[in-house]
């Protein structure tokens, strides 16, 4: 069940739901316009966290940030039609692939064998569009290069491309009044591939400029909220084991010493994923 959330004096969010692969959707709400965190999974995704927030006095976006190009944040946004789209040019070349695709079952399964889709996706599309498939591609208005500055009336919204390892087109959204940095999905790993993967050097790169940012709370689409220490934290986790994977050659069994012996402990079932990771990537 979602539950909408309020951080700060302009920030309103919806929870994610993982088994229809729901992210965390965000309104910014300045003096004179309002603006949209990604679209949703679906226009009935979109639909309920705009209608939630109409119950609360927030008005309807006038604005619609997309982060990236993937199915779960941008198929709601047929159901904004009079609100202006924004996007990474990036993503918008990345959306015009999807519109010849059919989102039958027989069409999902089939591009899945290909390899073009993966399981995960095609599984949670079948069940968010479980009585109907009327999936409408809808082509951002407004594209940009690197970054784009939107100021809404007392909040300022900075939205920059930052790219990575999950998706290439990837941008993120700063509040800058609020210090809330919108990381969308940015900081997980690439799962359309043989094998989901992190690499070494676009890790240590995303890292450098998710950090050039003044945040206190940082918002990844599939979580809860996370503080500026809870960051700092996981960046350094990635920092280190990118670190023992170089050292090491990538050689899974020499990286989980090295790492044991670094935190002195048995390592966590996340850790352990984290370098089964960044090994795949290296094999790439």
């Amino acid at each position: 069940m979602h539950s909408i959330n309020k951080i700060g004096k302009s920030f309103w969010y919806i929870t994610p739901i993982s088994v229809t692969d729901r992210p965390i959707l965000g309104m910014v709400v300045g003096n004179n316009k309002t603006l949209m965190i990604d679209a949703g999974n679906s226009e009935a995704h979109t639909n309920y966290f705009v209608n939630e927030l109409l119950k609360r006095e927030v008005p309807n976006p006038d604005l619609v940030v997309l982060t990236h190009w993937h199915w779960d944040h941008i198929f709601g946004l047929s159901a904004l039609p009079n609100t202006v789209s924004i996007a990474s040019k990036k993503t918008k070349t990345e959306m015009e692939k999807l519109i010849p695709f059919s989102w039958s079952d027989e069409a999902l399964d089939a591009r899945v064998k290909e390899g073009i889709e993966i399981e995960f996706c095609a599984k949670a599309i079948k069940e968010e569009f479980k009585n109907h498939r009327d999936i409408k591609i809808v082509l951002p208005d407004v594209t940009f290069e690197k970054r784009v500055e939107i100021d809404l009336g007392g909040v300022t919204c900075i939205v920059q491309y930052v790219g990575g390892d999950h998706a290439s087109d990837s941008a993120i959204v700063y509040i800058q009044e609020e210090k809330i940095l919108f990381l969308a999905d940015c900081i997980y790993p690439n799962m359309y591939a043989k094998k989901d993967n992190y690499t070494i050097k676009e890790t240590l790169r995303l890292l450098d400029e998710l950090e050039s940012f003044d945040a206190e709370t940082y918002i990844p689409s599939h979580q809860k909220p996370i503080s500026k220490e809870e960051f700092n934290q996981e960046a350094a986790n990635l920092r280190t084991i990118a670190k023992y994977t170089e050292i090491c050659g990538g050689v899974k069994q020499k990286i989980l010493n090295e790492y044991e012996k670094y935190v002195k402990r048995e390592l966590t079932e996340d850790e352990k994923e984290t370098i089964a990771l960044f090994v795949n990537g290296y094999d790439m």
